[in-house]
């Protein structure tokens, strides 16, 4: 995180969204969603187009083959 003008600057929902899927720390579009909302990410709305869930689905499915081969 980035401090600016005394307030911390966090990455945008979309961003922390991405960041969650090639971390590993989720597995499914539901828990990426689960997770934004405890970290006080009000809309994850944005999650809801087809080209991003895509995006995060592949990002998901290569750690996943990652981590088991």
């Amino acid at each position: 995180m980035r401090v600016w003008c005394g307030m911390i600057d966090r990455p945008t929902c979309m961003e922390r969204a991405f960041a969650l899927a090639e971390e590993g720390k989720c597995e499914s579009l539901n828990a990426i969603r689960k997770q934004l909302k405890a970290e006080g990410y009000a809309e994850s709305g944005q999650l809801s187009g087809s080209s991003i869930r895509n995006q995060l689905m592949r990002i998901m499915a290569a750690r996943k083959a990652k981590a088991t081969g």
